[in-house]
């Protein structure tokens, strides 16, 4: 089913916009546990959620076409998301995406795909998709938007390699990428990363 979740400040009033994205299995509802530690009590929140609960089935880093239509959907259902913000009136610099894990990896691929000047992105696990990532498919300008990427260094789902890939990418669009690694190895937001994400996104 199709379903959003629309929580804080009322759109029309707020200073900023959180399109937030969850992982693969996770739900909508469970995202929702994430905004209080965010602290951004001047903020609106648009939380979708995901057919099956999963945005493509398989992995990020695998031919892109096996993903597909399942991709495209997703992709587009975010388009959707900012168009009708940009309707009420906000502009795109008070945007800003959070996603975990396979939302992380949407969130990315959403503003490489649709590059233009957001508020940011906070990336908990995530790195661009697809199998390869050449230099030619990344064009457009990300006009110095604040990219925030934090991960396990050994995470089992999302390479450190593919992060510092996708961190390179991004800075040649013109993002301002912080990317922090963690000795853990765990597959989770952690409260200082969320800390860090705050301090570099919402400064």
């Amino acid at each position: 089913m199709d379903q959003l979740i629309q929580t804080g400040k009322d759109l029309r009033l707020a200073a900023g916009v959180g399109i937030v994205l969850h992982g693969r299995g996770g739900t909508a509802s469970g995202m929702k546990g994430l905004l209080p530690a965010l602290d951004l009590p001047e903020f609106a929140f648009l939380i979708p959620q995901a057919p099956g609960n999963s945005w493509y089935p398989f992995g990020f880093m695998v031919e892109e076409s096996k993903n597909e239509p399942f991709l495209r959907q997703s992709l587009e259902r975010v388009h959707t998301l900012v168009a009708s913000v940009l309707a009420q009136g906000l502009s795109s610099s008070q945007i800003y995406f959070i996603g975990f894990s396979q939302g992380a990896c949407l969130a990315l691929e959403y503003v490489a795909r649709h590059p233009r000047v957001y508020g940011g992105v906070c990336a908990f696990t995530g790195g661009l998709i697809g199998k390869q990532l050449p230099e030619e498919k990344y064009r457009g300008d990300l006009a110095g938007t604040p990219v925030f990427i934090g991960a396990s260094e050994r995470d089992f789902h999302v390479p450190m390699t593919r992060i510092r890939l996708s961190g390179e990418r991004l800075t040649r669009m013109g993002a301002e990428v912080k990317i922090l690694g963690y000795n853990d190895g765990q597959h989770t937001i952690r409260p200082e990363e969320i800390l860090a994400a705050r301090e570099f996104v919402f400064r």
